[in-house]
């Protein structure tokens, strides 16, 4: 059993440092919670890293919006998408094309036409990308915080 679990490692770790993608299911009674599981995770999720920072690069050679970076991770523009995603929930129940009945409020976050064009927003909200709408709704709440959404944003 030694022997198994000291070639799994040794393989893992191989294919990892030659840049070969592994798909791991381990067997607790191969290779266990140890070093080599934790270091197989780490080097996982370097390499999801690494490919979200070159997904950015391509999207800036193709002079593709910032907003675009929306889709990469947890945080938006320096807001924790839990906290976007909760505000959406209130505001519109995650609809990026809902208007209020009166048709001032649009969109995802329930932006005034004015309010959106304040954070960089060109058009209606309720027509633009949903990730536009995230990544404009955080530049907001980074700016005047959880205020712009009074029954929602606290």
């Amino acid at each position: 059993m030694f022997a198994a679990r000291n070639v799994i490692v040794i393989l893992a770790f191989a294919c990892l440092t030659l840049g070969v993608g592994v798909a791991w299911a381990a067997s607790e009674d191969l290779i266990g919670e140890g070093e080599g599981t934790r270091l197989l995770s780490r080097s996982i999720e370097r390499e999801r890293s690494e490919e979200r920072r070159a997904a950015r690069e391509r999207r800036r050679e193709r002079r593709e919006p910032a907003w675009m970076d929306a889709a990469d991770g947890k945080v938006i523009a320096g807001v924790k998408r839990a906290t976007l995603e909760s505000i959406a929930s209130c505001e519109s129940g995650g609809n990026p094309e809902s208007v209020s009945s009166d048709g001032t409020y649009r969109g995802k976050y329930q932006f005034s036409k004015d309010t959106w064009k304040s954070v960089g927003g060109e058009g209606d909200p309720a027509d633009a990308h949903e990730l536009e709408q995230d990544y404009r709704a955080a530049l907001l709440y980074e700016r005047s915080g959880p205020a712009q959404w009074p029954l929602c944003g606290s």
